[in-house]
């Protein structure tokens, strides 16, 4: 007998969706491209402002990006309503509950989880996501987005999107502060490779950052040179996984050993220690 395909409905099927796009067919992609969020949420004043104030981007950036790291892949991989997803999304909410936090600002890094995945995808994916895969991604946050108790949540992904444009256009700027966390941050990834390619990556890291972002940050250009490399790897890259046979087996973030957490790690003990420890 021929196999039935399953057709999944975006909203009921979300997590199946959201799971098999972080850790099945773009796994690598999702990675990079929730780095890019990083940077996005720095250029708001108000929330770099924060991260600046904490210190803990700046001090420690390695831990920090791992515990994100950590937080976001276990709510992907498990999925929300999982005991680890469940106790993920709650230590979330321990960590943001110690700050005043406005709403609107919580809704804007939200959203750059939700779009730019979908960015990067359409930019530089070995196949662009399909409708379904596209939406099933926008319920999937949203729906943790409800269990972080963030109000006024858009109901549909367009509205989203223009939320996301709109608080862009309206808070971002630069600061001293937006510098330096997002400066700590372009450190720690160069310091991924050797020493002698460190320059290169700061500059490449600027070509893929768009001028809004450069312009919050105080940062130049990349060479144009540098920019047209960069994009054309990533899209050599994408034409040669078309190429390969499909992955099988899933690319799970969590079993990445860190240097942190050598012996593993307890969810409740990801994120900043206690203000009085």
């Amino acid at each position: 007998m021929p196999r039935t395909e399953v057709i999944l409905d975006p909203r009921r099927d979300c997590q199946q969706i959201a799971w098999r796009i972080g850790s099945i067919d773009f796994p690598w992609d999702t990675t990079r491209s929730l780095e890019l969020a990083l940077f996005r949420a720095f250029a708001s004043p108000r929330i770099g402002g924060l991260l600046h104030t904490t210190g803990e981007f700046e001090t420690r950036p390695q831990k920090r990006y791992d515990d994100t790291d950590l937080i976001v892949s276990e709510i992907v991989e498990n999925g929300y309503d999982s005991d680890r997803g469940r106790r993920a999304i709650a230590r979330l909410n321990a960590i943001h509950g110690r700050f005043k936090i406005r709403n609107e600002d919580f809704l804007y890094v939200l959203s750059t989880f939700v779009f730019e995945p979908i960015r990067w995808n359409a930019r530089f994916g070995w196949r662009r996501m399909t409708e379904t895969e596209r939406l099933g991604w926008f319920w999937f946050w949203r729906n943790v987005g409800e269990r972080m108790h963030i109000q006024a949540l858009p109901p549909d992904y367009a509205t989203f999107e223009r939320f996301s444009r709109d608080y862009e256009t309206e808070h971002f700027c630069f600061t001293d502060a937006n510098q330096r966390v997002a400066l700590a941050t372009r450190e720690m990834f160069a310091g991924w490779f050797p020493r002698l390619l460190r320059p290169l990556v700061r500059r490449s890291i600027h070509g893929l950052l768009d001028q809004p972002l450069l312009t919050a940050f105080g940062l130049p250009p990349a060479p144009r040179w540098l920019s047209w490399t960069a994009e054309r790897a990533l899209r050599a890259r994408a034409w040669a996984l078309r190429l390969l046979p499909g992955r099988k087996h899933p690319r799970l973030r969590t079993r990445i050993p860190r240097a942190d957490y050598p012996q593993g790690y307890r969810i409740e003990s990801l994120g900043p220690p206690p203000f009085d420890s």
